[in-house]
Formats: C-alpha cells, structure tokens, sequence
C-alpha cells in the first residue's frame, strides 16, 4: 500500500502544472485514468513488480513529452528573439539607407513580452519598407533616366533599352544620394537639350546651304544618319560621332560653296570683259545679272536659294564659252584697230613704227590660239598708253621740229629763189615774192638758235629716258648734228664762192687791160672765149648744187642730207641698228660732204 501510495503521489507530482500550465481538468483526467488503471490491476491481480515497472515507463514517457515541449517553448522563445533582433537590425539598416534619423510612432523603449515587442516593432518596420520601396522605384527611375540619356548620348537608344538594366545601391538610399543622381540627370538633360540645338542648328544649316547649292538636304541629312531625317519617326542621334559628321558636312557643303561662289566670280568677270570687250547691249547682259550681281559678294552674303546650282554654273561656262568663240573672231578686227590706234600716234610724234613681220607673227599667233586674247588687247593698251605717254613727253621737242621743217622750207625756197635771175623783173606776183623772201631771211636767221634749242632739249630728254630720240626711225641729234655741218659746209662754200668771184673779176679787168693795150682780134676773141668759158663751167654747177639741194624736200625731212636719204632709201631694214652705231654721225657727215661737194660750183648770192 506504501508503494502505491508513493506511486500515487508521484502521479500527483506529474499532475501538478509546470509554471502557468496547472489545469483543474488536466488532474482529474490524469487522476481519473490512474484510479481506473489501479481498478483493473486490483482486479486482475497484476503483480506489484509490473505495476512499478508500468508506472515507471507512464512517468518516463510523461518526462519525454514535458522535455519535448520545454524545447519546442525554447525554441519558439529563441526564434522571437531572433525575429525581434532581425527586426531592429533591419529597421536600423533601413534608417540608415534611407537617411532617417528616427521614424514616428516607432516606441522609444521595448517593453512587455516578446510577441508584444515585435508587434510593436512591427508597423515601424512595414512603414519602413514601403519607404524603401518608394525610394528605391525613385532611385531606379532616376538612373533609368541617367543610362537613357547616357545611351542616347552615346547613340544607343534607338538599339537598346537599358531600363532594366538598372541596379540600385540599397545600403545607400539617402535624399542626397538621390539629389546627386537628379542633379547628374538635370546635367543631363542640359547635355542632351545641348546637343539637340546643336543637331537643329547643323540641320538647319544643310537645308539652307542645299537650298543655296541647289542639293536635296534630305538624303545628304539621311546620309549622316537616318535617325536625322524626321520621316524615319526614331529618335535623333545626338553622339560625339554623329555631331562630328554633321558638321563635317556643313564645313564640305561649305567649302562647295565657296568653290562655286569662286567660280561664278570667275565667270562673271570673265562675261563683263568679254561684255565690255565686244560692247554686248545692256538688253543681252541682263539674263546674266545673277552671275554679275554675286561679284562684290562674299560667300557669307550669298543667301538666295539657288543661286549656287550646277545648272547655273553650267549656263554661265556655256555663254563664256560661246562669246569665247564670238571674241575669236572679232580679236583680230580689234587687234587691227588698236594697232592702227598705236600706229595713228606713233606716226603723228615720228616714233618708230613695228615691222609689219612682227605684227604677221602676233596675226599668226592669235589664228594659232597660241596666245591669250585678253592678254594681247591688254599689252596692246599698254603700249598704247606708253605710246601716248612718250608722245606727250615729245610734244615740246616735236613743236620745235615742225619750225625747223616750215624754216627749212623757206630756206630752200630763199635759195632757189636767189638763184632766179628774174626775181626783181616786173611781173604779177614779184613784189608778194619779195614779201616773202624779205619773211624767209628773217625765219632763215633764226634756225640756228632753233637748231641749238632743240639740240639742248633732245639731249635732255635721251639723258631723263635713257634712249635715243628717233625721228622717223632716225636718231633727230644726228640730222641736227648733220645740218649745222651741212650748213657750216654751206656756208664755207658760199665764201669759196665769193673769192672766186673776185678773182674772176680780177682776171677779167686783167683781160680787159691786156685787151686795150693789144687791139688784136684773134687775142680778144681768143680771152672772151676764155672767160665765156670760165663762166660756162660755172653755170652748169651751180645748177648741180641747186639740183641737190632741192633734193631736201619738205616731206622728208630725215632727208636733210643727200647720205641720210640715200641710208634711208638703201637699208631701211637696218636703219636703227646703224643709227645705234657710234660712227654713225661721222659717217653721215662723210656721205653728206661727198655729196655736197659733187655739186659745189659757183653760186650766185
């Protein structure tokens, strides 16, 4: 009975509730189960051993079952703690990603059971995470934006889509964080407008210089790029690369503009000259006015659209070229006019005249093309202007040498009329030939000075040009040099002529004198033969000398000398390079004396 007692009392104990677990029902039941386990053995009769050894495995198994339960309290107590250290942990990671010092409503100490706290911890948390979330969707749509207009940069939007690509940094969710990737995604933007304006800007730019040039600004802009061309819907390309080739292109269509701007100044200079050179009506000019017009223009005033088009470049080289060909043929009919023009004032001043060789070989030059047209008329105008200019320098010199011709005329009349046994006879005219005569002596004695005077002149104008002044092709020093040694020659002669004569006259009043003191016939007619015979050879020279001093005549007045005419008669060809000969003065003097004294003789004051 102790025993059972002692078993009873250890069901008591197990009966009895661990901490808060004691139960009125729990005991009963336990008791109850026990009292009809005791029934049934008492009964049966069990053996006092098999009770102890049953009511041993009942308290065994009873002591497994309260262990299991212990553990799994212990373990639901540990994995609170756990949540409830995972919970703060997170709240406080998530504070410090977000940037947040302390959340409202979260409760400033822990306090009550485990369960209690992490309820109360709990909406803290989810408040928590949904700011995350918010902050991360906010993070993840401002680099979406960043890596889009980063792509578009570098000219991959119309290729990728890098949105989901994005990967946020959750340790770092901060407003200033965020206000760093918004303001790196405002740069952006700025960027991106940038480089927007600045595609617009060169878009603009190709359609006003094709619209210029006469191109299609659509596939030289497609040709960049298609992304450019607005038909083709996408978003423009806005990289390094495609705003390098933009403005490669504007600088190319650029530089064609300037070429072609360049060539139309060409041609429209060449139209004027080739207008002015052939006297084209303004009527005929003025389908050309927008070729001219763009000659005072610089490329950067050139605006009109299409006026830089091949076709009107095409137009313009095809007029040139026709009036080209029209100028071919009129060049030799001005040619020949500004020929005649130079020869007009080279003859007027007695300036040396071209061979006509030379002028055959320009005629044959220009049927040759082999020289340029606007070149010959422009040396033409050259010469033409140092031809006016040398006249105008010889003008004062040229004066003087027409008074020495008029004087030389009148000096050649005088002679021949000193020799004219009939001047003082009476008849029509005489006394307007004494008149005349009474005119020349005085004009006559003034030739020297004149002579003199334009000796010293054209010496000065030979020293200021250093070259010889030619008169008709003739150096004018040396006919003056040759008339004064003429005239001196002349003069000379004049005083042989006047001792001749009176020792003629001597001789005849000898003969008389012989004459008287012999009465003789045969003597007298023997000294009047004589004499009649000195006077007969006489005559006949002075005729001579008159003959070739009439050779003077005034239209030739390189003539002054009977060797001058003759030089100019024999060599013409030649004439300069003998003139250009230093003994050439003497040798004109030596010509002219020889011919002089072939004709020297008795003359007649």
């Amino acid at each position: 009975m102790e025993n059972t007692e002692k078993k009873n009392i250890q069901m008591g104990s197990f009966q009895t509730p661990i901490g808060m677990r004691s139960s009125t029902l729990l005991e009963t039941s336990c008791g109850y189960l026990l009292q009809e386990l005791q029934k049934i053995w008492n009964e049966v009769g069990q053996d006092q051993f098999e009770r102890e050894k049953v009511l041993l495995d009942l308290e065994q198994e009873c002591l497994e079952v309260y262990r299991k339960k212990v553990d799994t309290a212990n373990t639901s107590r540990a994995r609170l703690h756990q949540e409830l250290a995972e919970a703060e942990a997170e709240f406080t990671h998530l504070l410090l990603s977000l940037g947040e010092r302390s959340l409202p409503g979260r409760p400033e100490k822990m306090v009550g059971t485990l369960k209690e706290q992490l309820d109360s911890l709990t909406p803290a948390l989810r408040e928590m995470r949904l700011r995350k979330e918010d902050r991360v969707n906010k993070f993840r749509a401002v680099q979406g934006q960043i890596q889009k207009i980063s792509a578009e940069i570098a000219g991959q939007s119309e290729y990728e889509d890098l949105s989901s690509n994005v990967m946020v940094n959750e340790n770092d969710l901060s407003p200033k964080k965020l206000e760093e990737y918004q303001t790196e995604l405002q740069r952006l933007h700025n960027e991106k407008n940038e480089r927007l304006m600045r595609v617009e800007k060169y878009i603009d730019a190709v359609h006003n210089l094709s619209l210029i040039l006469g191109t299609d600004a659509s596939m030289v802009i497609t040709k960049v790029h298609p992304s450019l061309n607005e038909l083709c819907g996408i978003a423009k390309n806005i990289s390094n690369s495609i705003l390098a080739k933009l403005n490669s292109t504007v600088e190319s269509l650029g530089e064609e503009k300037q070429r072609r701007l360049e060539k139309l100044h060409h041609l429209g200079k060449a139209l004027t000259n080739l207008w002015d050179l052939m006297d084209t009506p303004y009527k005929d000019r003025q389908s050309f006015s927008h070729v001219t017009g763009l000659l005072s223009l610089s490329s950067a005033e050139v605006s009109d659209p299409g006026s830089l088009t091949l076709h009107i470049i095409q137009q313009a080289e095809a007029e040139v070229k026709r009036l080209d060909q029209l100028k071919a043929s009129k060049m030799k009919e001005l040619f020949f006019k500004k020929q005649n023009e130079l020869k007009e004032i080279r003859n007027k001043s007695h300036m040396e005249i071209p061979s006509q060789s030379e002028i055959d070989n320009l005629i044959n030059l220009i049927n040759s093309g082999e020289i340029d047209h606007a070149d010959l008329l422009t040396s033409m105008d050259q010469q033409i202007s140092r031809a006016k200019e040398e006249a105008s320098s010889r003008m004062t010199i040229m004066e003087k040498v027409e008074k020495w011709v008029l004087a030389r005329d009148e000096e050649r009349w005088l002679e021949e009329y000193s020799r004219d046994e009939n001047r003082y006879s009476v008849s029509r005219g005489a006394h307007k030939n004494l008149k005349r005569a009474e005119r020349a002596r005085v004009l006559v004695n003034k030739i020297p000075a004149l002579v003199d005077l334009l000796i010293a002149n054209t010496k000065s104008w030979e020293e200021e040009r250093k070259k010889t002044f030619l008169y008709d092709e003739v150096p004018l020093l040396a006919m003056l040099e040759e008339y004064n040694v003429l005239r001196q020659e002349k003069e000379e002669d004049k005083q042989r002529q006047r001792e001749m004569k009176k020792v003629q006259s001597q001789v005849v009043v000898e003969q008389e004198n012989l004459f008287i003191t012999r009465p003789s016939t045969s003597t007298r007619r023997t000294s009047i033969r004589s004499v009649n015979g000195g006077f007969s050879n006489a005559m006949p020279l002075n005729r001579r000398l008159s003959l070739g001093l009439q050779q003077l005549g005034p239209h030739s007045i390189n003539s002054a000398t009977q060797g001058i005419s003759f030089i100019k008669e024999g060599k013409k060809a030649h004439r300069q390079k003998l003139f250009a000969r230093p003994g050439l003065v003497s040798h004109l003097r030596d010509e002219t004396a020889s011919v002089v004294s072939t004709f020297s003789g008795p003359q007649s004051p």
